[in-house]
Parts: C-alpha cells; structure tokens; sequence
C-alpha cells in the first residue's frame, strides 16, 4: 500500500470551475488525488490544508529546539517541536506528496513557506556534522525514493523554464532546491496560467494541466505495479 500526503497552500478554500474565487491549484490537487484512487483505491491518503491552516512560523525558542541534541532537550523543547516533529512524521510516512502551490508575488504562499521551514529539521531530514570530509551536510531521504507533484498557478503566463518570466519563478525551483536538499531526486511540477486574464487561454491551460496531471497518475501508477512484480 501506497502512502499519499495532499499538502493544499492556497489562501481560497474552494476549487475553481466549483466554488466562486475558487482555487485552481486546489482544482488541481484534488484531480490528482481522485484519480490516483480510481487506479489504486487501496492506498492511504493524508491530507493537510496549509492553506486554511498554517504551520506556526519557526521562532528562535523553535530553532534553540531544533539544534539542541534530542537527548538534551528540556520538556518545552518537545513542546516548541510538538508540530514540527507530526509535519515531519507524515512526511516520512509519504511515498507520494501532491503539493497544490500557488504563485503568490513569485514565490510561495507564506503556509507553505512555514511547512517548508518545519520540515527541514536536523537529525530527521538532513543530517549535519562539521567535522564531516566535504559538505558537513547530507540528505536524509534519498534512499526512501519518495516522490513529488507540485500543482501550481499563475496569474500571467510564461514562467516554464526558458519562457519570458521564468527568472521570476521562485515556486518550483524553491521548492526543487528544497526537496532535493532532503533527498527527493523525482519532483515533478504542473501549472495553470493565465488566470488574472480569466479567458480562452485559462481555460486551455486548465484543460492542458489536467490532461498532463491524468497523464502522471497514469505513469506513476504504472511505475509502481511494475516495481511490486519486480519484488
């Protein structure tokens, strides 16, 4: 059995072609989930509404915390890492995570910046000696070949690499740089564009990235039926 965390960050509750204002990168996570359970209805999903529910931001008690050794942490360390340490153990549970990111002013919505934030922990998804040969850092996650989806939108368009606002785009190479520091080496990113113009070209880019996201179900799933007959 698969594990999949759906993480959502955007600030609209709803879904787009739904809900008034509705969320496309909602519209999108939630394709994603409702067609991987029609190819495997047996695997477990989590879910995390970022959006509507942020993580607490990191504070300096939480970085006092997380930098103390865990055999020398006072009880109100335990407690400052308490959310911290449940973020980082549905990660670790997680096979697949299907992140929705909306652009927000180029970058990530601040829920999601605070996940991000929480996740990188010391001791559990990176490791960190200075007396290490090299890098005194190194991934945690890379040998539990977990992968990520991440589903974003984008009020204008052109942010695909090598496209005309694709030095603006701080979502997916943050989130690239972040995932890969942990050990994720499969990150796979789809977005909607267009949406402040609210025309045609929405509605073909909508079109496009739920074909592409049926598409990825597809293949991924395949993938692992594959690997369970290789076993």
């Amino acid at each position: 059995m698969t594990t999949l965390l759906h993480l959502d960050a955007s600030a609209r509750p709803g879904r787009s072609g739904i809900d008034p204002h509705g969320s496309h990168s909602r519209r999108l996570s939630a394709r994603f989930v409702e067609q991987w359970q029609k190819a495997r209805p047996g695997d477990r999903i989590l879910y995390r509404d970022l959006g509507q529910h942020p993580p607490h931001p990191v504070s300096g008690e939480w970085i006092h915390a997380a930098f103390t050794k865990p055999e020398t942490r006072e009880s109100w360390m335990h407690d400052v890492l308490a959310e911290s340490d449940a973020l980082v153990d549905e990660l670790l549970e997680a096979d697949l995570i299907v992140a929705g990111v909306p652009m927000y002013n180029f970058g990530v919505p601040a829920g999601f910046k605070a996940y991000i934030d929480n996740i990188v922990r010391v001791g559990r998804t990176f490791g960190f000696d200075r007396s290490r040969q090299g890098l005194p850092y190194w991934p945690m996650l890379t040998d539990m070949h977990k992968r990520l989806v991440v589903l974003s939108s984008r009020g204008d368009y052109g942010y695909a690499p090598g496209e005309r606002m694709a030095h603006t785009n701080h979502v997916e190479p943050h989130i690239r740089t972040v995932f890969g520091y942990l050990g994720f080496e499969n990150v796979h990113g789809i977005a909607v564009e267009y949406d402040e113009f609210g025309d045609e070209r929405l509605k073909a880019s909508l079109a496009q990235a739920e074909q592409e996201i049926d598409a990825l179900v597809m293949a991924w799933a395949k993938n692992l039926e594959e690997d369970l007959v290789d076993a």
